[in-house]
């Protein structure tokens, strides 16, 4: 029997989704507690079980929307930015959330330092801040040119990306001057950078239906490229109908990677292979965010308006849902090039 005519299996949508546009999932790295962020100033989180099913857990609010959350490296806390411009801390052990951040903006991103007590925080006030947890005031600060949009670490390295297009890389022994900046490879906004698994790059998306595969190594720059997606229409026609790339999600066992876009389209990709793995359905609406489980067998997406055709593209039909996609690791395991 071929792998690759086993019947996908079906969807399975989250218990008690956020009443409002979701802007951010994370499963937990040590568990099935996924966590997502909303739009009315939630932070919900639940367990997913092993058929699928889900139970809420805990929920707690920012004054304002909440943008961004990730779970700590031990999977014991979970840190979220929103647009109160405060990073709270929720502790799994007491059920208890506490104020740890402060800018003078909303917290776009954040990022927990592999091997550190340290959170880093990125803002529309143009910094990235360094939280040490043990302590109130940040340990140091990063002044940008332009407002973050997005952020990832791996590893050593963080990237940030600026709505100047700017992309900055950093080493986290010395985390607050870049080793490298550059103008995005992209021609229009920065929607998403993500770290690769395997170390040494990161993908970035953008709202003119384009990723891009990017090392930090300028010697490795023989292996950048860039390629359309997320399009209705032939990819290559004038009047192809683009969308936003809004998630770059890579598997934590196979280094392939999957994006969602705002055309409400899902796709796996080899970049070592530069193959595109799978296609999806595509769903109801635009998919504002997706991640991997910590095994790479359960892709969670959300379902809600991203805003990217403004308030006229706003459905009052659409439902704001949390789905849970099945990995068969025949989709997303690497090919060879053909």
């Amino acid at each position: 029997m071929m792998l690759g005519n086993q019947p996908q299996p079906k969807d399975i949508e989250v218990t008690a989704p956020p009443a409002d546009g979701i802007s951010d999932l994370a499963f937990s790295k040590t568990s099935d507690l996924l966590a997502a962020t909303s739009w009315n100033n939630e932070v919900r989180i639940w367990e997913i079980m092993g058929d699928g099913s889900s139970t809420a857990k805990a929920m707690y609010n920012h004054d304002a929307p909440a943008l961004c959350c990730q779970w700590s490296p031990d999977g014991g806390k979970l840190a979220s930015g929103g647009a109160d411009n405060a990073g709270k801390l929720f502790d799994v052990t007491t059920g208890q959330a506490t104020q740890f951040a402060k800018h003078d903006a909303p917290i776009k991103s954040l990022r927990w330092i592999d091997g550190a007590n340290i959170v880093a925080t990125g803002s529309w006030d143009k910094t990235i801040k360094y939280w040490d947890l043990r302590t109130p005031s940040p340990v140091s600060s990063v002044a940008l040119n332009d407002r973050l949009y997005s952020m990832d670490a791996h590893g050593p390295l963080l990237v940030a990306a600026t709505a100047d297009r700017n992309i900055s890389m950093f080493d986290m022994s010395n985390p607050t001057v870049p080793f490298r900046a550059m103008d995005s490879p992209l021609k229009l906004q920065t929607r998403v950078v993500s770290c690769f698994t395997t170390g040494g790059g990161f993908a970035v998306g953008s709202i003119e239906g384009r990723v891009a595969i990017q090392y930090t190594d300028i010697k490795d720059n023989q292996g950048n490229f860039s390629f359309k997606c997320h399009r209705e229409g032939a990819p290559a026609a004038r009047d192809s109908t683009v969308f936003a790339v809004n998630a770059i999600s890579f598997h934590p066992v196979f280094g392939t990677f999957a994006t969602a876009g705002s055309d409400g389209g899902i796709t796996f990709w080899d970049k070592d292979s530069k193959q595109k793995l799978k296609v999806f359905t595509k769903k109801a609406g635009p998919i504002p965010a997706a991640t991997f489980n910590r095994t790479g067998t359960i892709y969670a997406y959300a379902v809600s308006y991203d805003w990217s055709k403004g308030h006229s593209g706003a459905s009052p039909d659409l439902k704001n849902s949390i789905m849970l996609c099945p990995v068969l690791e025949s989709d997303i395991k690497p090919r060879k090039k053909v």
